[in-house]
């Protein structure tokens, strides 16, 4: 089996229902952890790789969706594909609205079932996509000064150089000095490519108080 392939983490207290599971999860070259309760899946250490997560509903100790819930308060936001044979409409609602990719019954046909995992995988692919921007953003951030970052802020907001410097108390020819050092660090060339790059909500988050940066000046 490739290295790469993303993982399927069976969660369901059946052991006939895992071993099905982990057969036709494996059939189309995927590869499947599994496990008897939430419990022990939460014992794993988290995934670095593509995954998402197949769950049986009601379980002995954490239910499925307990274990739903526990991800989203850790921030360990992996998609959910639920699959039970005792679902009901308010279940059902709940989990979709926090977030889950499907809610289907047992027995379930294979075709539907890989359809959903699939999908699962692929939101997870690209979570992990804009993870890894964000970070390589921040990296660069990162080795702006605060001068630099609270004139990049104003780039992002529209801001001429001249109403940046007036914002910022100092010379127009400065902000134009602190506005070449940006483009250079962020690796762009125009502010439509520093609009793509980074976002003025990341810019804001990242951004000195204006003291800190007035102090730094």
């Amino acid at each position: 089996m490739n290295p790469g392939s993303p993982t399927v983490f069976v969660v369901d207290d059946d052991a006939a229902v895992r071993t099905s599971m982990e057969r036709l999860i494996r059939s189309v070259g995927w590869k499947a952890e599994t496990f008897a309760s939430a419990d022990l899946f939460l014992e794993r250490p988290p995934s670095s790789g593509t995954c998402c997560l197949l769950l049986d509903v009601q379980m002995p100790g954490t239910s499925g969706t307990g274990l739903q819930d526990l991800m989203c308060e850790n921030e360990r936001k992996l998609p959910v594909v639920f699959l039970t044979g005792q679902g009901d409409v308010p279940t059902c609602a709940q989990s979709m609205k926090k977030g889950a990719v499907d809610f289907l019954l047992k027995p379930v046909d294979d075709e539907l079932l890989l359809e959903a995992l699939g999908r699962a995988l692929e939101r997870h692919a690209a979570q992990r996509e804009r993870e890894a921007q964000r970070r390589s953003v921040q990296t660069q951030l990162d080795r702006l000064s605060p001068r630099e970052r609270q004139v990049l802020d104003g780039v992002l907001r529209g801001r001429l150089n001249k109403q940046i410097a007036g914002d910022m108390g100092i010379a127009e020819k400065t902000v134009k000095v602190h506005r070449a050092r940006v483009m250079e660090k962020m690796g762009v060339r125009s502010v439509a490519e520093l609009v793509r790059l980074c976002g003025a909500d990341i810019v804001a988050r990242a951004s000195p108080p204006q003291h800190e940066a007035a102090a730094s000046g």
